[in-house]
């Protein structure tokens, strides 16, 4: 019998600290998947991560919280860096640090909270936003998606409520890896959402 599978973390804002494991726990829980053990996130401001000996750091203590099954997830947006360059940097200094571990880097485009505006229809009427409540044309191309959300309800403070498979992102870098559940590539850089924990909660 196995355990768990863990999934450990490290993001850089406060916010991604509360929603990631949430997120997490909703893609599971689509997948069906629930032996699943998602520690607190460790928060590492962006430009620590990114200096040297960062992000080595910040793998080596986030892989003391894995006890068997999973790997290391590291969440952080890509602002105005190119992806496709910073992650695989990113990658290959993390796993120097811990290159016995599954190590995964995931690049939001812009800002993780991106996705919230791509999945804007499944928030319509809760907490105060407005109903309908339509995904901008392009919310990766937004500045400020926290500010969107709350000119459209200034008392929106997050949401708990459950995504299905159809509530997922309208975004492309979410919904076509995590809905295949196997990234493109195999160097496990992306920034095409969390595809590496679907992957791994959709064995």
């Amino acid at each position: 019998m196995t355990g768990p599978v863990t999934i450990a973390s490290i993001v850089e804002g406060d916010g991604e600290v509360s929603a990631l494991p949430v997120l997490l726990r909703r893609i599971a829980g689509a997948l069906s998947c629930w032996d699943v053990r998602i520690p607190p996130p460790r928060r590492v401001p962006r430009s620590r991560l990114v200096a040297r000996g960062g992000v080595e750091n910040a793998v080596l203590q986030a892989s003391y919280q894995l006890t068997g099954a999973g790997g290391i997830l590291l969440l952080i947006d890509s602002d105005d860096d190119c992806p496709a360059t910073l992650g695989p940097e990113l990658l290959r200094r993390a796993r120097e640090a811990r290159g016995d571990r599954e190590i995964s880097v995931v690049l939001a485009c812009r800002e993780f909270e991106a996705w919230f505006l791509a999945a804007a229809e499944s928030l319509s009427g809760h907490r105060g936003l407005a109903d309908p409540l339509l995904p901008p044309p392009n919310p990766e191309g937004i500045r400020g998606a926290k500010e969107w959300l709350s000119a459209r309800s200034p008392t929106a403070r997050g949401t708990g409520r459950p995504w299905t498979r159809r509530h997922w992102p309208r975004s492309s870098t979410w919904s076509r890896p995590v809905r295949r559940r196997r990234p493109s590539t195999s160097s496990g850089v992306t920034s095409n959402g969390c595809c590496w924990a679907a992957e791994h909660l959709g064995r």
